[in-house]
């Protein structure tokens, strides 16, 4: 097969194309969440994942279902919170601000997840960030110990 200057440029077009959707898949994770069909907290939460740029699919779990799923997966009893997500072998639990998410995506450590304690008022999707009480994002390790992730600051 010869190579013309024609089929050179064309191949050369084909890949400009494509380029700026090459790193599209570290850019836009795909994170799956589960929660109760009726929460609002949840719902305004997977809102701020999508306009950060993640793939959101989400899946209903109810009551003692859902808590399952958080202990079986290595969320202590004392980190859970209203919804359990999973993006790229990682737990994210409640409501746990992206650029967190981003982080330990970039990081990789050897760790459970992410996770936020209950459900503190103006965390994403709890309310408004000015009106926003302190609280801390938490890494679970395997082992079920944890240490602060990050600090958020009250507003």
């Amino acid at each position: 097969m010869t190579l013309t200057r024609r089929a050179v440029m064309a191949s050369a077009a084909c890949f400009a194309a494509t380029a700026p959707t090459a790193g599209l898949s570290q850019s836009s994770p795909a994170i799956h969440v589960l929660k109760d069909p009726n929460c609002g907290c949840c719902t305004a939460w997977i809102e701020i994942l999508k306009d950060d740029g993640f793939t959101v699919t989400t899946e209903s779990s109810f009551g003692t279902q859902l808590i399952q799923h958080k202990l079986e997966n290595g969320i202590p009893q004392n980190m859970t919170s209203c919804h359990s997500s999973e993006v790229e072998g990682y737990m994210i639990e409640g409501h746990v601000p992206t650029a967190d998410i981003r982080r330990l995506l970039s990081e990789r450590p050897n760790a459970v997840g992410l996770a936020v304690q209950g459900m503190p008022y103006g965390s994403p999707g709890m309310g408004p960030e000015d009106e926003r009480e302190a609280y801390d994002v938490f890494l679970i390790y395997k082992d079920g110990s944890t240490e602060i992730f990050s600090s958020d600051d009250a507003a």
